[in-house]
């Protein structure tokens, strides 16, 4: 079991690189949607490949920073039931949900994926938007997106196994809704005691 835990903490460091950096191409996508938008008042000129470029970096952030996502269980997720059962049970719910759910759809798409992307490479495809750009690229990001969650998915069963066994802390301990506001409330009210506090001096 250590050595799966090993295993799955490497994977929880390079998806959490790919998810803290892809975090940049929100801000050239908003870089290029502006240029495009200035070049286009200005000098009357606008290109649908710039267009594209910010679908197609939107696409890389969305997809990079799902691995990430799940790995810092941020998901959405249904607490009516969730939130009222033991924390074992939850865990169980949890493993269930990665094992059932999950991976054989991340598998599935992945396993599309693949060779979708490969026929728009081998074929060149390109947007059937007058300027566009080559079609792969975009079929690639979805297909690497995936192959990531396949990995992190893969770490979260290790991990939540090696909570229920009690080899690990729990990295999530859950939180329910209204401790959740409670714990915020808290913090903004410090916040606010110390920022009198610092106008006071």
């Amino acid at each position: 079991m250590q050595a799966l835990l090993a295993v799955s903490r490497g994977i929880d460091r390079i998806n959490a690189f790919v998810g803290k950096s892809v975090m940049w191409l929100i801000l050239l996508a908003v870089l290029v949607s502006s240029g495009n938008a200035i070049v286009r008042k200005l000098f009357n000129w606008s290109s649908n490949s710039l267009l594209e470029m910010q679908w197609y970096l939107f696409g890389a952030a969305f997809m990079g920073a799902a691995a990430y996502t799940l790995q810092q269980n941020e998901h959405i997720r249904i607490d009516v039931f969730y939130g009222t059962r033991s924390r074992r049970t939850q865990h169980w719910i949890d493993l269930f949900g990665h094992v059932f759910f999950t991976l054989p759809f991340v598998v599935l798409m992945t396993w599309l994926l693949v060779p979708y992307t490969l026929q728009a490479y081998n074929s060149g495809q390109i947007s059937t938007n007058a300027g566009g750009l080559i079609i792969w690229p975009a079929r690639a990001i979805l297909a690497i997106g995936f192959a990531l969650l396949i990995a992190q998915a893969l770490s979260e069963i290790v991990k939540k196994i090696a909570v229920m066994q009690g080899l690990m802390e729990d990295p999530h301990p859950f939180v329910s809704a209204h401790e959740a506001a409670e714990l915020e409330g808290a913090q903004l009210a410090e916040t606010v005691a110390k920022l009198a506090e610092g106008e006071k001096r």
